[in-house]
């Protein structure tokens, strides 16, 4: 939970998308847009001068898109990254598999609507990804075709943790994960953090594109 003002950067090409979003953020009592930008050159620069706790990316923008501005604030090799939510149309863009990969911690709609919308930002600021089942498992099943049947023998992840990666992949909350494995939520946090070590994958979106990869959920 935030006890301070969650800073948002709202990067979009459309102009009425940020003044939507930006009036439903301004709206939530702890939330605050620093920025809107049109560009993927002024979303880099705004977000590395200000450093929001979250950057609300659209996919398609004139001089860089949403996949290189990800990767540029929070891909590989970025010491600090900073929290990126993907936007994008229910058309499945082609990119937004590739962000994830590149280290965004969510998507979500852009026709989603208002309590989506932030809750998208909150999960992201609380450092958690949006796991709507609606939204997340949809897509990722649209996105990733499985490529294996079987679970990789070089990811040495114990069925336990291969339950809290089938549950991650459908959707489930840290919460509803431990509901459903009658574990505490202590214990998923842990599994969920040697689950992303040997994985080689950042937060839990990373976890689910993987398990759709894979083969381990269908």
């Amino acid at each position: 939970m935030w006890a301070v003002t969650i800073s948002v950067l709202i990067a979009d090409d459309q102009e009425l998308v940020r003044t939507g979003f930006q009036m439903i953020l301004d709206a939530q009592p702890d939330m605050r847009v620093v920025a809107a930008v049109a560009d993927g050159a002024e979303a880099v620069a705004a977000a590395r001068r200000l450093r929001p706790d979250v950057c609300l990316l659209d996919i398609r923008m004139p001089k860089l898109d949403g996949l290189e501005v990800t990767r540029l604030l929070a891909g590989p090799g970025v010491e600090d990254p900073l929290r990126v939510v993907i936007v994008t149309t229910f058309d499945l863009d082609e990119y937004v598999y590739g962000a994830l990969r590149s280290g965004a911690t969510g998507f979500l709609l852009k026709d989603s609507g208002p309590a989506l919308l932030i809750e998208a930002v909150k999960a992201a600021a609380d450092g958690e990804a949006l796991v709507s089942p609606s939204v997340t498992v949809r897509l990722l099943r649209q996105l990733v075709q499985p490529r294996r049947s079987a679970v990789s023998a070089d990811t040495s992840l114990t069925d336990r943790e291969l339950d809290v990666v089938r549950l991650v992949a459908r959707g489930r909350t840290n919460q509803e994960v431990a509901a459903e494995l009658f574990v505490s939520l202590s214990t998923v946090k842990t599994h969920l953090g040697s689950i992303t070590a040997k994985l080689g994958v950042r937060n839990r979106v990373g976890i689910a594109a993987w398990a759709w990869e894979s083969g381990v959920v269908s």
